[in-house]
């Protein structure tokens, strides 16, 4: 009989060669981790089951408008890609957001040419079952906790629609400032996103104490840092 090869896991061997998958950032009430495949399968389900009223889009590119299975097919896709497309100048990083021990939405934290710019971009959802409770302000918190503190953050940018009350609501609360407007389209239809900048100086005053990172060292060249 021929001899045959199989394949075996190695979870030790994935974190030495692909060492996001041991990056956590907690909080008292949240954890953010980079999504392994079990995480990403729970995000493709959570997204599905609904992120928002079907009669409002607060997304610039309308993903939640795909139908079951397709959306998850899509989110999967879409997760999988940033993991192939992951540059150190060039890099997309969703986190998947756990409160009581269950995945609730995702908190992405992006920069181009960040060892120079010192920059990075935030975006984020949350599954409709876990909204109102806190937990977008707190996965906020909690990213730019990451950006400021562990990877050096000059500035995170955000925005909005300006008809998404929560979103900037939450960004006013922790320091962000106006960073102007422009005009894109929505559904195919015309609308005004209102851009936000926080800085460091700004973040410093609402800095917190209680947040821990752990496993960003071995990360640290992805990223782009020294």
């Amino acid at each position: 009989m021929a001899s045959r090869m199989y394949s075996v896991h190695h979870p030790r061997m994935e974190m030495v060669h692909w060492p996001l998958f041991s990056l956590r950032v907690r909080t008292t009430r949240v954890e953010l981790r980079y999504p392994d495949d079990d995480d990403c399968r729970a995000l493709a389900d959570l997204g599905a089951r609904g992120v928002h009223d079907p009669g409002w889009m607060p997304f610039s590119i309308p993903w939640t408008d795909v139908p079951p299975p397709l959306q998850q097919r899509n989110t999967l896709q879409h997760l999988w890609r940033l993991r192939v497309a992951w540059q150190p100048n060039d890099w997309s990083c969703p986190l998947a957001v756990v409160y009581e021990g269950e995945v609730v939405g995702v908190q992405d934290v992006l920069a181009k040419d960040f060892r120079v710019l010192r920059q990075v971009a935030t975006g984020s959802w949350l599954g409709r079952e876990h909204q109102g409770k806190g937990i977008g302000k707190e996965m906020r918190t909690a990213v730019l906790h990451l950006a400021f503190e562990g990877l050096g953050a000059d500035r995170a940018l955000s925005g909005a629609w300006e008809d998404n009350a929560p979103s900037l609501g939450v960004s006013r609360s922790l320091g962000y400032e106006p960073d102007g407007t422009r005009r894109a389209l929505r559904r195919d239809q015309p609308s005004t996103l209102i851009g936000l900048r926080l800085t460091r100086e700004r973040w410093l005053e609402h800095r917190r104490d209680d947040i821990e990172i752990i496993g960003l060292e071995p990360c640290r060249e992805m990223f782009g840092i020294e």
